[in-house]
């Protein structure tokens, strides 16, 4: 989900800036169709893939092997950019994309003369981890053969990702920190969103919520253990969570007596954060990014598998006076911990107070750099 709503809000800012331009969203996400996309942005919908626990893919649904899977996607993502000829490319995250299914399409792209970018969220993992993942992917390789530069979404003074991955000096003279993408609060639609509470909340979301059990259960032993915590929770367990942990949560809820609500999905999260009085966030990249965009002082409880890309950006960002964070082995797990970071939330200082230049300038940057490029159209991978 993460990598669609990136590309979702970067596409939406590249139209905007031209009104001869579109964009066109090419994703594996299995809830593209729940979100709304704006005038002159459409996506493909490829087959999905789901992860197992030993690491290895294999496909959501279809009843085929990862080999054909790929070949599949591969052909359809060719098929897409030959019709839709971007000027425009940018790749979201994989320099080969998924098990390589780009390699087609960035031979014909860069052979009909299409800018060719990779697009980078701050932080991406460990250095020495990234490192081995990327020999193994060849990604560096892809980058030098056919990239034209690499945005990184980001300030350097949160992470360097690239440090270290062995690009040559051509390649890092073209990479550009373009700042944190600046998120507004979109048109509020005439439909039903669920009850909301009618006074000052504390947001909890976890992203797409496959891996947000143990902060929702923090949460929940904090309001538990402290009966007088009075600010009223909102928790959005995100479009992934199981089932099963969704009921054992619901059924907690019930008996605090109206101080938590929840809900499964939201498409328009920026809503419920600019409204809420402070955030309790797993601190991904798109959650990180509405934080710094609506100013509410959070509480990033990072997870650290499979990757430790919301520890760094956490670490970091405490460092520079924007968020608070909690971790069991620095902090401890107790309910109390979190109770008591709850109740301090209202006098901690909103990130604005930072003071960090172009700490949000990312999509006026990445307009600025795309502008030679949107004479036509604009294509966006995610």
């Amino acid at each position: 989900m993460g990598h669609l709503r990136r590309s979702r809000t970067i596409a939406s800012a590249l139209v905007d800036a031209n009104v001869t331009s579109s964009a066109l969203i090419v994703t594996g996400s299995p809830i593209a169709g729940r979100f709304d996309f704006p005038e002159r942005v459409d996506h493909v919908r490829l087959p999905g893939v789901i992860k197992l626990p030993d690491g290895s893919y294999t496909s959501s649904s279809l009843a085929i092997n990862i080999d054909h899977m790929t070949h599949l996607r591969g052909a359809i993502i060719e098929a897409a950019a030959r019709e839709f000829a971007p000027d425009l490319l940018i790749v979201d995250k994989e320099p080969w994309g998924f098990r390589g299914e780009l390699a087609t399409t960035l031979d014909m792209l860069r052979a009909q003369g299409t800018r060719i970018i990779l697009g980078l969220r701050d932080v991406l993992d460990d250095e020495d981890l990234l490192a081995a993942e990327w020999a193994r992917k060849g990604a560096v390789d892809a980058i030098e053969r056919f990239y034209d530069e690499i945005w990184v979404y980001g300030m350097p003074q949160i992470c360097r990702p690239l440090d270290g991955m062995g690009l040559s000096a051509r390649m890092r003279d073209r990479i550009f920190y373009t700042g944190y993408l600046r998120r507004a609060v979109p048109e509020w639609p005439a439909e039903p969103d669920g009850e909301l509470p009618d006074q000052p909340y504390l947001l909890v979301t976890t992203g797409g919520g496959g891996d947000g059990r143990e902060l929702v259960d923090w949460v929940l032993r904090a309001y538990e253990e402290d009966r007088g915590i009075d600010l009223p929770a909102l928790i959005v367990y995100g479009p992934f969570m199981k089932a099963a942990d969704r009921a054992d949560f619901d059924a907690r809820i019930a008996r605090l007596d109206d101080r938590v609500t929840s809900m499964a999905f939201h498409a328009r999260l920026e809503r419920l954060l600019a409204n809420a009085a402070g955030v309790v966030a797993m601190g991904g990249y798109n959650t990180f990014c509405e934080i710094l965009s609506m100013g509410r002082p959070a509480i990033i409880a990072p997870r650290t598998r499979p990757r430790r890309e919301q520890l760094i950006r956490a670490r970091a960002a405490e460092r520079l006076g924007l968020l608070r964070m909690l971790t069991p082995e620095r902090d401890g797990h107790s309910a109390l911990t979190m109770a008591r970071a709850i109740r301090e939330i209202d006098r901690q200082a909103p990130p604005s107070e930072a003071r960090i230049p172009g700490l949000l300038s990312g999509l006026e940057s990445i307009v600025e750099r795309a502008r030679g490029d949107m004479s036509n159209l604009v294509s966006v991978g995610g």
